[in-house]
């Protein structure tokens, strides 16, 4: 059986086959991707844990984040997805930890990495989200580095690549995903001098200043600089990495113009590469659901009159996401404006996430006393001035709560893409409604037609949320067409091939 699991808010576009072209025009062949996150997991089902048999485990599915958007690529091309086995029966259902996915078909082999307790909570709970993740949100006063995070982070990079030189063929292309995978490549290389390495660093790339924080940056650097090509979201963080690079080792060669890094003989280029959504998709969604069912499903008795106005905010409750500055701007537009009282309500789709870290723990508890404290100083009898909903939401449900918004509030302090902003626009299948997003997001480079704020400007924020209600037709619809034709020029199969591109020019 196969399940689905929503591990991130959205969904990136399902990629067709991507085309990398040899010098004689044919296309490339199977591909090894690595990452922390499984596109499928096994669990067992009911008391199986007590008497184990495969028939007794349930397939799961990933649905968001980069899982959905790698799987169709190598359902396509074939090859290996190597991850950390996260689900309670991985192992006993593989080979020698490998396992044919889909489930139904086949088409390419998941090879499991499995992790301790101990080593998941320094690798990933420790030093990738409690050093890497602030650090590139240049949020250093939130870094905490425990002896232990670097040790379990370095062995357990050193695990999964000694599964990525078990797994991998002369010819095979490798691409790392993301921060909790910065040391691998440099072990690959050492083993494989010949093998060609990719890495994409989904979240943003801090300036070399703030990068100097980094307990063991140097190592993370010189893992990174083992890849011939390293793809980002922005041509701002291309450029911050290639300057930390230049900062950090004097040796290096370094062409920021170029995104071209050489040290030790060997190039590395830094590759702007923004992923988009698959926009159709999200516009079928939307355009199928019953916005007044889907209201009543997400709201319940919280908005009893279906006419007003929805606010909406969606993300993981993650302190770089700016609710608390979002609450704060409601707060103070509600006080200086008192006409806006009772004609909008603010509904947060929040995503509990990370909860063993106090930081995580700690923020969603103050985000749910804020809304407390909007509710006793402005609700009424007959109006609830914010909603906050933990449910988890299928995607047309999400498709559905886009399209019933009139405004979106994507406001992060700093953002690697967001791809809610995104998915907002083109739900907007009516023609109404206006996305306010924060300029330091990396959407803020690519979409045109937002209103655009300074995540910590929280007069800025409520100016905007009433600028954004009383906008005109004319205007409303103006930078609707904007935005929905700037995401669905990211909508091609352009990521995948600008990535390996890099390397044939290089």
């Amino acid at each position: 059986m196969v399940t689905t699991r929503d591990d991130s808010l959205i969904a990136p576009r399902v990629l067709s086959v991507p085309v990398t072209r040899s010098a004689d025009g044919s296309t490339g062949g199977s591909l090894v991707v690595v990452s922390n996150r499984e596109p499928y997991s096994h669990e067992w089902v009911g008391d199986a844990v007590a008497d184990p048999d495969e028939s007794d485990t349930r397939v799961t599915a990933a649905t968001g984040g980069l899982t959905s958007a790698l799987d169709p690529i190598l359902r396509s091309r074939g090859g290996t997805w190597v991850a950390w086995a996260s689900g309670g029966a991985d192992m006993a259902v593989a080979d020698d930890g490998e396992v044919g996915v889909p489930p139904d078909e086949e088409r390419y082999t998941l090879r499991r990495v499995p992790l301790s307790e101990s080593a998941v909570e320094g690798y990933y709970d420790g030093y990738a989200n409690q050093v890497l993740w602030p650090l590139c949100h240049e949020d250093t006063g939130r870094i905490w580095a425990a002896p232990s995070f670097w040790t379990q982070y370095r062995a357990v990079n050193e695990r999964f690549a000694e599964a990525v030189v078990d797994v991998t063929e002369a010819d095979q292309r490798v691409w790392f995903q993301d921060y909790h995978l910065a040391l691998a490549p440099r072990r690959v290389r050492e083993a494989r001098p010949d093998a060609t390495l990719h890495h994409f660093w989904h979240i943003p790339w801090p300036a070399p200043g703030v990068f100097a924080h980094c307990p063991h940056g140097g190592d993370v650097l010189d893992g990174l600089l083992a890849c011939d090509a390293v793809g980002f979201h922005t041509a701002e963080y291309a450029a911050e990495f290639c300057r930390t690079a230049d900062a950090t080792f004097p040796d290096a060669t370094v062409d920021v113009d170029s995104g071209v890094v050489r040290r030790d003989g060997h190039e590395t280029r830094a590759v702007a590469n923004p992923l988009g959504i698959e926009a159709d998709g999200v516009r079928r969604r939307a355009g199928a659901a019953d916005t007044d069912a889907v209201r009543r499903d997400v709201l319940g008795d919280a908005l009893p009159d279906p006419s007003i106005p929805l606010v909406l905010g969606v993300e993981r409750l993650d302190y770089t996401k700016g609710i608390l500055e979002r609450f704060a701007a409601l707060e103070h537009l509600w006080e200086t404006h008192p006409e806006r009282r009772g004609t909008f309500t603010y509904v947060q789709k929040a995503s509990r996430t990370r909860e063993s870290i106090p930081a995580y723990s700690d923020y969603r508890a103050a985000v749910h006393d804020a809304v407390d404290r909007l509710a006793e100083r402005f609700g009424t009898d007959d109006w609830r001035p914010v909603v906050l909903t933990e449910r988890r939401l299928d995607r047309d449900t999400l498709a559905g709560l886009y399209r019933a918004a009139d405004v979106a509030l994507v406001t992060p302090h700093r953002d690697g893409m967001n791809l809610v902003a995104h998915e907002y626009p083109v739900a907007c299948v009516d023609g109404e409604g206006v996305l306010v997003l924060s300029e330091l997001a990396g959407a803020a480079t690519t979409l045109d037609g937002a209103l655009t704020v300074n995540p910590h400007d929280v007069e800025a924020i409520a100016g905007a949320i009433d600028r954004a209600l009383g906008l005109d037709d004319d205007e409303r619809r103006a930078r609707l067409d904007r935005l929905c034709a700037t995401v669905d020029d990211l909508a091609g199969d352009g990521w995948v091939e600008r990535q390996f591109d890099a390397e044939e020019r290089a």
